[in-house]
């Protein structure tokens, strides 16, 4: 096996895989089987598309996948083309190939070397590069073993979007981009790592692919320094299990996707208001003035944060211990909190303080990760040097390891005493710390257990709601990957305060929303960095009450009369209008959970057939109805694409102007105004303004309707 390159590979010196032995199975089986130069590959196909395995399985089922899909019988024969020819040495030219067929699709599988091409009746879905050499046939092998795993080959027609792939912060559209699906504790939105990744991607075409792995995947989407007209995909694993997808459009294969990895619950209606938070109120005094506050400001709000600092001795957590020092009698502050209508959120990661009891006790019972060389219990240490000085250094730690049956329940089960106490809400942070040396119950490495980590983690804490939680569950996850979005819902990670960090939050909500998750909100102000930029204040909030969910937050304080007056006022009057928008939210939500399409959609998702409107990736809609142009500069300026093929006008909510279809426009934006536009006739349900939404509230009411 040849070592392999990310950044610029070498393809000289990769071998293309080969079919070296026959074919087992028969007609009307569900899967075929065909052995490689480098280990069996089995053939399956779908109504949704085909699936092919590379290799040996060797990782534990961390059930990515809600169930397996259902297979269609098959047919399949192995051709043998006569030679026509013998070249100068006097080798034989002849071919074989393998043609597959099932419910309307034909794989064609060529041997030497290994080559495919996908049908969906006449309509071609996917195919190996085409990209040829002016030595060889390919430029980039279709399918090759290296040393790190598994590469794979798809083509690329001339300038053809792919989207997905995550939360990633640069342009919706990948192409061109070397992205490595790899969960990161990023420390912001400016660079290629992110908290949130999945090795799902879909093209406008009509064709997605998915890998099926915890593994590490790198991809090459059009990237020029591996073949600017190929997708190369590089599994990190020694199984590369390999779904592509067909559909009519983006909204078909996002459906296949979360068929296969599970759909998004509706959260509980109160997880919509506004969630208020800052790093950190510190002490019961200062977090109930402000919450006193709040309802005297008549700001509208549901949810206030205890964080990580908030409530937890920093050098013993996490150990769901409240501080006593500061916290004597907590459920006396929960009651105070639940006397002014809000609920409460928490905060925790997965990781236990050596200096806490809980620790040993965990450890003892081999609850902990281990370390894979020593066997003993695995001693996390922090990089403290990352956070600089805004954050406290923090302990040295274990980590509890979801492999484990009992540590999992044990986990779980210790949420009871906080939900009975009256918490509402889990702010389930970090995720990111699983290092290759470490080793699970389950007997799986921490190389393979890094991303999927994540996936454990938040169902612990969402099953512990379902369980437990009185007003319904719902959580807030940091870290993420592949089936994550059955645990909603998603918050972006630490984004810097200012206009780049509020431009980057935003794709990468979208991003994420393109690969399969539908809710997510952004820290409202930028976590760290803050300058109190007014401004920057108020547009991320407009910007925000389009999201599936709102919270302000950051290091230092997010509420509205921390800025100045004018902030105030203009953020107040968004927050308002959030609420009115109730009603329509619920509805565009509960179409997320039945579909799988996001809250805030790019524009490609909504318009598949007019490709002017993909080009505005800073812009997205809020469902089918609303089209929200975000302010991402100082002084109000914003250009906006209103599609024709959804409407021929518009008009500007709430306002009433109208602007036609088919073109941008350009407005300059006062400080308390919103670009957000209906199309004409269509009717927004609209819900009474409110400070809270009240447990009894249960359908969210319509009360009015825009344009009345």
């Amino acid at each position: 096996m040849t070592s392999f390159d990310r950044a610029k590979p070498s393809w000289d010196n990769i071998p293309a895989l080969n079919v070296i032995g026959p074919m087992t199975g028969t007609d009307s089986a569900d899967s075929i089987g065909l052995t490689t130069d480098a280990g069996p590959l089995q053939i399956t196909l779908y109504e949704f598309g085909a699936r092919l395995r590379f290799g040996e399985c060797q990782f534990a089922d961390y059930e990515m996948l809600v169930k397996e899909p259902q297979a269609v019988p098959l047919s399949a024969k192995t051709i043998s083309t006569k030679a026509e020819s013998t070249t100068t040495d006097g080798t034989d030219t002849g071919s074989e190939y393998t043609v597959i067929k099932g419910a309307g699709y034909t794989l064609t599988i060529n041997h030497s070397p290994f080559s495919f091409e996908l049908y969906q009746g006449a309509r071609l879905i996917q195919r190996s590069p085409s990209d040829g050499h002016f030595v060889r046939k390919f430029r980039l092998p279709p399918i090759a073993r290296v040393s790190e795993g598994w590469f794979v080959g798809l083509d690329l027609d001339s300038s053809e979007p792919v989207y997905g792939l995550g939360e990633k912060w640069g342009r919706l559209d990948k192409r061109g981009q070397l992205l490595r699906s790899y969960n990161h504790d990023a420390l912001g939105v400016n660079a290629e790592i992110s908290y949130k990744n999945t090795p799902f991607a879909w093209s406008p075409n009509g064709w997605g692919v998915f890998v099926h792995t915890p593994a590490a995947v790198t991809h090459s989407v059009g990237h020029p320094a591996w073949s600017q007209r190929s997708y190369g995909i590089l599994v990190e694993d020694t199984h590369a299990d390999v779904f592509l997808l067909a559909g009519d459009a983006g909204a078909d294969i996002i459906n296949a996707y979360t068929e296969l990895t599970g759909k998004a619950p509706v959260p509980p209606d109160w997880s919509l208001g506004v969630i208020l938070s800052k790093a950190y109120y510190k002490d019961a005094e200062e977090l109930l003035a402000t919450a006193k506050k709040v309802r005297e400001q008549e700001m509208p709000c549901d949810v206030i944060t205890l964080d990580g600092r908030a409530w937890q001795d920093t050098q013993t957590r996490f150990a769901f211990e409240w501080d006593a020092t500061r916290y004597p009698n907590p459920a006396v502050v929960i009651d105070e909190l639940k006397a002014l209508n809000f609920k409460i959120c928490i905060w925790e990661y997965p990781l236990v303080s050596v200096e806490n009891a809980l620790f040993d006790q965990m450890s003892a019972k081999g609850w902990l990760l281990k370390h894979r060389d020593t066997g003993e219990t695995y001693r996390y240490q922090w990089d403290t040097s990352c956070f600089g000085e805004v954050l406290t250094p923090l302990p040295e730690s274990g980590i509890v390891d979801f492999t484990n049956p009992e540590a999992y329940a044990f986990w779980r089960d210790c949420h009871k005493p906080l939900f009975d106490l009256g918490v509402d809400m889990i702010k389930a942070d970090f995720g990111e710390q699983i290092e290759p040396d470490m080793l699970a119950f389950n007997g799986d490495s921490g190389e393979t257990l890094h991303n999927v980590y994540s996936l454990l983690y938040n169902r612990c804490v969402y099953e512990a709601a379902e369980l437990y939680c009185k007003t319904g569950p719902f959580l807030f996850s940091r870290s993420s990957w592949t089936g994550s979005q059955r645990y909603p819902a998603q918050w972006g990670g630490d984004p810097q305060a200012d206009w780049g960090g509020l431009a980057a939050s935003l794709r990468g909500g979208i991003s994420w929303g393109l690969s399969g998750a539908p809710f997510y909100a952004t820290d409202v102000g930028g976590f760290y960095g803050d300058q109190r930029d007014d401004e920057l204040y108020v547009r991320w909030t407009q910007a925000a009450i389009f999201s599936a969910h709102i919270r302000l937050h950051g290091i230092g304080p997010r509420e509205p009369w921390s800025y100045s007056a004018a902030a105030e006022g203009a953020v107040t009057k968004a927050l308002k209008l959030r609420y009115q928008l109730l009603p329509y939210l619920k509805q565009v939500m509960a179409s997320a959970s039945s579909t799988g399409l996001p809250v805030q959609r790019a524009m490609v998702l909504n318009c598949p057939d007019e490709k002017a409107a993909w080009a505005f990736e800073d812009q997205f809609m809020l469902g089918d109805s609303m089209v929200i142009a975000p302010c991402l500069k100082p002084g109000g300026d914003i250009e906006v694409y209103l599609p024709a093929s959804i409407s021929a006008v518009w008009k500007k909510f709430p306002s009433g102007e109208s602007f036609t279809g088919g073109r941008s426009h350009t407005l300059t934006l006062a400080l308390d105004d919103i670009a957000a536009f209906v199309p004409e006739g269509v009717s927004i349900p609209m819900g009474p303004e409110r400070q809270y939404i009240d447990n009894s509230d249960t359908n969210l009411p319509t009360d009015s309707s825009w344009p009345e």
